[in-house]
């Protein structure tokens, strides 16, 4: 896994590399610098069609696709706008090398040369040094306008991470007109304006095509709205052993394939179904069986030997008309106890809450597995939005608990509304997981999952074309058959990054779309997903 990091983790690390590495600041950001400047020529040679094939026939992470023209030798136009700070050293660096690659360069400052001191003014005098000689922008901010429009490239170096307070006035104005321009946008470290904790807009913010980050990922990179003004997000070293030794040296990890290929275990010639696992869903209800259908299908392609439908009497019927592979067994609501209890007898997992309802029988049967119930059990959906701040009833089962709520059931579990989640995702999931003292995946663009013991792992796979019904409920079966051989907190990881995986992999198959895909795809495309993902890693013979 790797390490992602806070403001004061990344400023921590700067601090070790200086005083502990013996790596001089001016050196880092020469290194960050330096190492940007590949990335973004690597971006604009694919843009041009002259770079990796690959890269190039990717979409623009934005969708703008705003390179218009390098061919031959470098001839393309940047416009560098550069901040007060370290961020805008970062800037006076690329540009000297662009400037050194024969490229034109104009760069403007949004603070007074006399603002500049320690690392920042020896790049500028370098940059200064070279031939290039930055303008200052004022109010009037035509001249930006007039580079922008025949630019090729504009370069974010206006804040870093150290950004704190709400960005206003000119600076304002300038991200305006950078989000305005048609050009491509590459953003250092994080575009200027996101929260680098949060992943909240602090104002205006850049919303970039390409961000490069330097040392280390950032929780602002790792958020939905991070991921949409960030673009692409590539790392580039300092030049210093990237490792961080402790666990609090950081506050999250990004999921590798890597990872999630270590807990999936090959198969014996010998495996019988039971031996696979038997996961029993409740789920379904008049009106929402789709629901139930999705799960089951999705725990039995994601390797379930035995998968059981437990619904409702009304419900059981239309469902037991649509299933081949699943069995399924009724629930009487006037007799819970004495229902659910045979169901629940050889079981290895259980799966509550998709489409199941939320009536008051509903709401009996959710409670008795939890009082109960001595296995993994996934709450999901109608499971978790009855229990409406109280998370607490999750950390009184007999069982382990794996919830998946989206930001506005796990709102209501807190009390607060999905757009205060969203403003901070990490903490949201630290304080349910604090409260419910199980593990809880928060779904979204950068799923996080967190664990009790402190544990926070961000997952990167999926895509756009994911936001459809049913998505959810596919996941809820791809955990539960999970649980059947690997812990809740493993189980979460691998389902998480296979449901992603899984969608990448139909972005992928009908020309990188973003949207179109039905969930039950999503499960269609287990099998293949999960071979490709353990070949890939050298857990299986090809």
């Amino acid at each position: 896994m790797i390490p992602v990091l806070s403001r004061a983790q990344t400023r921590a690390f700067d601090e070790h590399a200086i005083h502990v590495c013996q790596v001089p600041g001016l050196l880092l950001m020469e290194n960050a610098g330096a190492g940007a400047t590949e990335v973004l020529l690597c971006a604009m040679n694919a843009g041009s069609g002259q770079g990796d094939h690959e890269k190039a026939s990717s979409p623009a992470p934005s969708g703008r696709g705003r390179v218009r023209h390098t061919g031959g030798e470098p001839t393309w136009r940047a416009v560098v706008v550069c901040g007060g700070g370290n961020n805008g050293g970062d800037g006076f660096v690329v540009a000297r090398h662009l400037r050194a690659r024969g490229i034109d360069v104009r760069v403007f400052l949004t603070a007074g040369a006399s603002r500049f001191t320690g690392d920042a003014l020896a790049q500028l005098e370098a940059l200064r040094g070279v031939g290039v000689q930055p303008a200052a922008l004022t109010e009037d901010l035509g001249p930006l306008r007039e580079a922008l429009a025949t630019a090729d490239v504009v370069v974010d170096a206006i804040f870093g991470t150290g950004l704190d307070r709400p960005i206003a006035g000119l600076v304002a104005s300038v991200i305006g007109v950078i989000n305005e321009a048609s050009c491509f946008c590459f953003a250092l470290d994080v575009p200027s304006g996101l929260n680098a904790d949060t992943g909240a807009p602090m104002g205006a913010c850049v919303v970039a095509d390409l961000t490069v980050t330097f040392g280390h990922h950032k929780l602002g990179l790792m958020t939905p709205h991070g991921a949409r003004v960030a673009g692409r997000v590539e790392l580039v070293g300092l030049g210093v052993p990237p490792r961080v030794e402790r666990d609090d040296d950081r506050s999250a990890c990004l999921l590798e394939p890597s990872d999630v290929a270590r807990t999936i275990t090959r198969r014996g010639v010998d495996q019988f179904k039971n031996g696979a696992g038997h996961v029993v869903v409740f789920a379904g209800s008049p009106g929402h069986i789709g629901a139930a259908l999705m799960a089951s299908r999705a725990a039995m392609r994601a390797g379930a030997g035995l998968v059981t439908i437990a619904t409702w009497e009304e419900a059981a019927q239309v469902i037991e008309s649509r299933v081949v592979e699943v069995m399924t067994a009724r629930i009487a609501r006037d007799s819970v106890a004495a229902s659910v209890d045979p169901i629940l007898e050889g079981k290895q997992a259980v799966v509550i809450g998709p489409g199941f309802g939320k009536d008051d029988a509903a709401r009996s049967v959710v409670e008795h597995i939890l009082g109960t119930w001595e296995g993994p059990t996934v709450f999901d959906a109608d499971a978790l939005s009855m229990f409406e701040q109280s998370p607490e009833v999750f950390a009184a089962s007999k069982g382990a608990p794996v919830l998946t709520p989206h930001p506005g059931e796990l709102g209501k579990l807190l009390g607060l509304r999905g757009k205060e989640v969203e403003a901070d995702r990490f903490s949201a999931i630290r304080s349910l997981v604090d409260r419910a003292r199980c593990v809880v995946v928060l779904k979204g663009a950068h799923t996080l999952i967190g664990a009790p013991d402190e544990r926070v792992v961000i997952n990167a796979s999926g895509n756009a074309a994911m936001a459809t019904a049913g998505a959810g409920d596919v996941l809820s079966g791809i955990v539960g058959a999970l649980l059947c051989s690997v812990d809740p907190f493993e189980a979460a990881c691998a389902g998480v990054h296979l449901h992603g995986a899984a969608g990448d992999a139909w972005s992928r198959a009908h020309g990188f779309a973003d949207r179109g895909l039905l969930a039950s795809e999503i499960g269609e495309a287990l099998p293949a997903t999960l071979a490709a993902l353990v070949r890939g890693h050298g857990h299986w013979p090809i």
